[in-house]
């Protein structure tokens, strides 16, 4: 029997995670000098990038953690930090360094194609968003599993898509505060998700924490 609240919860994490409201403004910066065509071009490209990497993550995720020799309890517990040194630089409406460094923002300022880099990779689906995906993989099988996964994947990635193409009306009519704000509740959601999921993973690694 599905368990729809395990989906549901991914689909809440992976946005928090992804947060298309804190990439608007990056969106705007890198876009800025482009026409309204060539910000369409490179909303769509972001979302594909995303799409393309989660679903391969998803896909590799087990070839990945038996290759590495890594218990799926170790990398909730490596995901886990991860999620809440992001949640950590969202709660002060930053940038988290490990989305993107200050010398990939420069080098990104110099790009003509930023669908791919840096704004596909790694701002977006970067080792939050990835390692979330693997461990939610990890949690059941088969086939029917696998293409809930994707499924949910590819709600995420139409609502990101969706958010880049409305950049311009959404960071107009909510401004810098606006968009901070938001950047802030989902930081604040995504702190309470990396906290349960550090948990599960140490409990899994120490059972005698219980």
């Amino acid at each position: 029997m599905v368990d729809w609240s395990d989906y549901t919860r991914f689909l809440v994490t992976l946005f928090a995670v992804l947060t298309p409201f804190a990439a608007i403004p990056i969106f705007l910066s890198l876009t800025g000098t482009s026409t309204r065509r060539e910000q369409m071009d490179t909303a769509r490209t972001a979302a594909l990038t995303v799409f393309a990497v989660l679903v391969g993550s998803a896909l590799a995720g087990d070839i990945i953690l038996r290759t590495l020799g890594t218990s799926l309890d170790a990398f909730r517990v490596g995901g886990g930090i991860v999620l809440l040194l992001m949640a950590l630089s969202m709660l002060n409406a930053k940038v988290s360094g490990v989305q993107q460094t200050r010398e990939e923002a420069i080098e990104a300022e110099q790009r003509e194609t930023v669908g791919v880099v840096p704004l596909g990779i790694p701002l977006l689906a970067g080792p939050g968003a990835i390692s979330t995906t693997i461990i939610q993989m990890q949690r059941g099988e088969g086939l029917l599993h696998a293409a809930l996964i994707i499924a949910c994947i590819l709600v995420i990635c139409l609502l990101l898509w969706l958010s880049l193409r409305l950049a311009s009306p959404i960071g107009a009519r909510l401004g810098r505060t606006g968009l901070n704000i938001l950047n802030r509740l989902f930081g604040l959601l995504l702190a309470a998700i990396a906290a349960q999921i550090l948990a599960s993973g140490l409990l899994g690694l120490f059972p005698g924490l219980r």
